[in-house]
């Protein structure tokens, strides 16, 4: 039966790479790999129960991301819809395309640390589409602000998944992981942009203003409170989450509630129909909803690999033939670029235990590392890649043919920086 599920996985994630050529949305095969494979799991097992119970622990991870997917989003929809991003926007003044790339990769990056490397994904290709009109270019900046997230989010406790399990683990502490990673994880961003900056040049020509109409809807200070509210809101998520020790989908719930209640406010004394735009509902609305089920039906997926000890056996498998820890973590970084990061991090931290590598030791400063940057070398190996891939419409080709490159040559400069120093 576990024959079967990972075959069944395996198709699946072909006919995921191959969307554009056979029509068939991703979102849908992704939903459909985890209902099948759970199916198949329960039909397989004799404690039908006890599959019910796994299936509801991992259901509960899944919203978890859902919840704050959906948050996120939101809230950075309606900062678009008050024009918010124009107050960074508008200090862009460069149209060299060197020069953007630098200052979008440096600023995703630091604030992927502060943030997370998803929101901030989100948050950068929105204020992207402000910037660059050309939608093949567009794509481009996204794909290296999937890899200066990922690096971004690595070297931080709050910015990246899998370095805050680590962290909540008791593997690394917070001080520690920033001084070893920041480094590392500079460099893995900074080789990609130095390739790029002898490939690319010329200048960029800016998106078409908004409609005039539009604009004097929204007044200087509409704009600014919106922006700041919802920025200094997300902001807040981890100090939220450090605080009080709830998952930080309950601290974006909160922020989104704050925003949608200052928002409210803000436009209270106009009529339904010059409200409406400005809304909450109305942000949901246009939330790109297929990228969050897709993102559930891939981790469904991978819940069962997990389940099924799938994930664990091939870890100690890994041990086994290898043996080398920093040959083997780096491996791993290479397969989360394919497989999910979190359950590959949930199955080594359940693979090597704290009493024979303690805090801080580094086989967990290493996986921090390469779990949280080799997603960035397939679209669909991290969060931030998935959200980046439903907002802009990025195929997995497309990204495997401009980006992958410049992200395994940043991830393997990264890796030998670590291992070196």
């Amino acid at each position: 039966m576990i024959t079967l599920i990972i075959a069944v996985f395996i198709i699946g994630y072909i006919f995921i790479t191959i969307e554009h050529s056979i029509h068939i949305n991703k979102t849908a095969t992704a939903l459909l790999i985890g209902v099948i494979c759970w199916s198949l799991y329960a039909f397989g097992s004799v404690d039908s129960h006890q599959v019910g119970e796994e299936l509801s622990h991992h259901l509960a991870s899944i919203a978890e991301i859902a919840f704050f997917l959906l948050g996120a989003m939101t809230i950075v929809e309606l900062i678009d819809a008050h024009q918010g991003f124009d107050v960074i926007t508008e200090r862009i003044h460069t149209k060299d395309t060197r020069t953007l790339l630098w200052i979008i990769s440096i600023l995703t990056f630091f604030l992927s640390a502060v943030l997370d490397n998803l929101t901030t994904a989100i948050v950068m290709v929105s204020l992207l589409r402000k910037i660059i009109r050309d939608t093949d270019m567009r794509r481009f900046f996204a794909g290296i602000v999937i890899i200066a997230a990922n690096a971004g989010g690595a070297w931080s406790p709050l910015g990246d998944v899998t370095t805050t399990m680590l962290w909540i683990g008791g593997q690394v502490s917070a001080v520690n992981i920033m001084k070893m990673l920041i480094l590392p994880s500079l460099v893995s961003l900074i080789v990609p942009l130095v390739y790029l900056s002898f490939r690319l040049k010329g200048s960029l020509e800016p998106p078409k203003p908004r409609k005039k109409d539009i604009d004097e809807t929204i007044t200087t200070f509409e704009r600014n409170t919106m922006f700041f509210t919802g920025i200094g809101m997300l902001l807040f998520v981890p100090i939220f989450k450090t605080v009080t020790h709830l998952p930080p989908y309950m601290g974006v719930l909160l922020a989104l509630g704050t925003v949608w209640v200052v928002s409210e406010i803000l436009h209270s004394k106009k009529d339904e129909e010059d409200r409406k735009p400005f809304t909450a509902a109305h942000a949901l609305s246009k939330i790109d909803t297929s990228s969050i089920l897709f993102f559930m039906g891939i981790l469904l997926a991978i819940g069962v690999l997990e389940a099924t000890h799938t994930l664990s056996g091939l870890a100690a498998w890994m041990n086994d033939t290898i043996g080398n820890l920093d040959a083997i973590v780096f491996i791993i970084g290479i397969a989360s670029a394919v497989i999910d990061n979190v359950p590959l991090v949930a199955a080594s931290m359940g693979m090597y235990d704290l009493a024979t590598y303690p805090q801080d030791h580094r086989i967990w400063e290493f996986l921090a590392y390469c779990a949280g940057t080799g997603g960035s070398m397939l679209i669909i190996g991290s969060a931030a890649g998935v959200a980046v891939m439903g907002m802009e419409n990025i195929s997995f080709f497309w990204y495997l043919k401009r980006i992958s490159l410049l992200a395994l040559l940043g991830y393997v400069a990264g890796a030998l920086v670590y291992v070196i120093f």
